[in-house]
């Protein structure tokens, strides 16, 4: 599906649409499969949103990273943004609130629906916190891309930091997998990783070291399936470690979620929704 803009992240709505941010143009997307997309306009414009997931309260959240401001948007359109430095990765914690990482501020925010903000600091300095998700341990999961570590906050903000096997690394994308661990993407390794909640690691190298593996998610088949922004495909891993890639149409895959047709819908930032 052709898109007039730059898709970066995309997820499955409330509304079972597909809705997307577009990085360049400063707009939120809503579209469903096989139908004409809408699109919201944000004030300002230069914001840059990046990820974007649902929320605990029925509406999306995404992030404006250059803009210093998280948006919340309805399914009806209406948008409320908040200011926050450097936010990057954000998703729907086990307390009800959404939980957020600050990429150049070395913190995990939680905000509420009505915008009031808590702020955890972390203990390494310039780690780059990136993607962020729910474990299946009640606490919040997320990658050090500069501090090439995976972290760990419960609800109260207690932090623990979990060290990788590979240098420079550089991990990005993580999500819960069906296996009650923890899957993310090593972008500067080109591998796969998993962690279990006792924090043990283990790593899987791709075919292709240099695909740089961008984000990853659960899929409906039981496998963890993954964007490789390098080279323009999409990987599939089993919990076994089997990897798989499937050549993608345009360039630069960023965000993909399981759509509302059952099918893995991913962000080409060169113009598309494409699925597979």
């Amino acid at each position: 599906m052709l898109i007039n803009g730059s898709p970066y992240g995309v997820v499955t709505g409330p509304d079972g649409a597909l809705w997307f941010t577009l990085v360049h143009q400063g707009r939120i997307g809503r579209v469903v499969p096989g139908e004409e997309p809408t699109f919201f306009q944000l004030d300002p414009a230069d914001g840059r949103p990046t990820v974007i997931t649902a929320g605990c309260d029925g509406a999306l959240w995404y992030t404006e990273y250059v803009g210093g401001r998280i948006g919340r948007i309805t399914v009806d359109g209406t948008i409320t943004a908040f200011d926050v430095d450097s936010p990057y990765g954000i998703a729907a914690g086990p307390d009800g609130n959404m939980w957020f990482t600050q990429l150049q501020g070395d913190r995990i925010g939680r905000i509420t629906a009505a915008g009031e903000i808590t702020l955890h600091p972390l203990p390494t300095r310039g780690a780059m916190p990136s993607a962020i998700t729910a474990g299946p341990d009640g606490a919040l999961w997320f990658t050090l891309n500069q501090g090439n570590a995976i972290g760990r906050i419960t609800v109260d903000g207690e932090v623990r930091r979990y060290g990788l096997p590979t240098p420079a690394a550089a991990p990005v994308g993580i999500c819960s997998g069906p296996d009650e661990a923890l899957w993310f993407v090593e972008i500067g390794a080109g591998q796969v990783g998993r962690i279990d909640t006792s924090g043990a690691v283990s790593e899987f190298p791709l075919p292709d070291r240099a695909a740089r593996p961008h984000a990853i998610v659960a899929g409906p088949d039981g496998a963890l399936w993954f964007t490789e922004w390098g080279i323009g495909r999409l990987g599939r891993i089993t919990t076994g470690g089997r990897i798989e890639e499937y050549p993608l149409d345009g360039a630069e895959p960023h965000g993909l979620t399981v759509g509302p047709d059952g099918l893995i819908w991913v962000a080409m930032e060169s113009g598309a929704l494409v699925s597979s």
